[in-house]
């Protein structure tokens, strides 16, 4: 397989991974000052752990402000309205507790706080003109990786699917991922969370290798890369093993410690390289159904490397998947087939639909649904294959009645 030594991670400056690394928030909030504004998941609020962390800053000395008005799916002028609330305050420092929605919305209300509205002046890549308020993100889902990446997601409703916002100056700038805090999640937070976990993993580990110019300004997402290569596998392998057991055991802490940390490898790896195809996808079937995000992107991850397994340099590095999720086969075509059948018995395992059609998209939205799709360009254009709207289109149908259909090529 093809290693090409060169590589790019922009990272938080502090990741601290374990549990009981919750302790390590005043050390770390004092780096900024003492002005807190809270930007927190609303079920949390008058939860145990939450509280205690909240009282813990307070008695340390911080003025602490909890906004917890974040609503799902990001729609812009909830945004506009927090980021008003952060001006008020004046925080020196955001601290941002919950599942990628409330950490994406603390970047986001960073981002307005000091450099102004309107949102779609940001959207897309290296659009914003410098660094916002610090955040400090402490993940309570694993899925997102949200707290080391450089992206967020928001809906705008002039639009017809969610938006990113890309640049290194939303990463974090600290992390501090205790798995105590994932204990309660419900089992469909795990389970969709945690396969969007394994597919930025696997897309990550499958994008396009990019020729790296080393101009002035790199692009936010480099494809995949010396770094992502050895984080991206090992995500794979955890969350294989891992994730099954925590949906099916929810107390387990062994098994929520593994998939925490595969989810924060995994979004090291892709805050690097991106993500393609079953991302691209996503978008448009997300907003059209209404479902959550995990489950869109884990349905679609076998149809796309059904798709992939069109080029020989990118069977390899399936079978690389196939031998991370635990395929004993010897050949190489075999070890990738065995990558799909094993994410498909792990989607069957955690209740991810295997169809379009089980999550109510009808065949006659299918083209258009590719016709959106082809707009997200950056992730098109880390795709492995080569994309047009053909190939979405069959992917799709394929996705649709559940088809994965040995390859007679191969």
């Amino acid at each position: 397989m093809n290693h090409v030594m060169t590589g790019t991670l922009r990272l938080p400056t502090r990741v601290h991974f374990g549990y009981g690394t919750r302790e390590q928030l005043s050390e770390v909030l004092r780096l900024s000052g003492h002005r807190v504004l809270a930007v927190v998941d609303p079920f949390l609020i008058g939860s145990t752990i939450f509280d205690e962390v909240l009282t813990r800053l307070r008695e340390d000395g911080f003025d602490v402000a909890v906004h917890s008005d974040v609503l799902p799916e990001l729609p812009t002028a909830s945004l506009e309205a927090a980021a008003a609330f952060a001006r008020e305050h004046q925080p020196d420092v955001i601290l941002a507790v919950g599942g990628g929605s409330a950490l994406d919305a603390a970047k986001l209300v960073g981002l307005l706080a000091v450099h102004g509205g309107p949102l779609s002046r940001y959207y897309g890549e290296n659009l914003v003109p410098g660094p916002s308020l610090p955040v400090v993100a402490v993940p309570t889902t694993a899925g997102t990786g949200s707290e080391v990446t450089p992206v967020a997601v928001v809906s705008d409703p002039e639009r017809e699917m969610k938006v990113g916002i890309s640049s290194p100056y939303l990463i974090p700038t600290t992390a501090i991922v205790d798995p105590e805090f994932t204990l309660g999640a419900p089992r469909s937070v795990t389970a969709f969370a945690g396969v969007d976990a394994l597919v930025h993993a696997v897309e990550s580990f499958t994008a396009v290798q990019f020729d790296p110019s080393w101009g002035t300004t790199l692009p936010v997402f480099t494809g995949r890369n010396a770094f992502s290569d050895v984080l991206a596998l090992r995500a794979v392998e955890l969350l294989g093993t891992s994730l099954p057991v925590a949906v099916d055991e929810p107390g387990n802490r062994r098994a929520r410690e593994e998939v925490a940390f595969g989810s924060l490898v995994a979004g090291v790896s892709f805050g690097a390289t991106g993500t393609h195809l079953s991302h691209a996808l996503q978008y448009p079937i997300g907003a059209a159904t209404k479902t959550p995000h995990g489950l869109g992107t884990g349905l679609l991850l076998p149809y796309v490397l059904q798709a992939c397994l069109s080029d020989t340099g990118v069977v390899e590095r399936i079978a690389a998947v196939g031998g991370a999720l635990g395929s004993a086969s010897s050949t190489v075509d075999d070890k990738a087939r065995d990558a799909i059948s094993s994410i498909v018995a792990l989607n069957h395992a955690i209740g991810v639909p295997a169809s379009l059609q089980e999550i109510g998209i009808s065949r006659q939205q299918l083209p258009q649904l590719a016709e959106l799709a082809s707009r997200s360009a950056r992730l098109i254009a880390i795709a492995p294959i080569p994309v047009d709207q053909a190939v979405l289109l069959d992917i799709l149908h394929n996705a649709h009645t559940g088809t994965l259909a040995e390859r007679s090529d191969r």
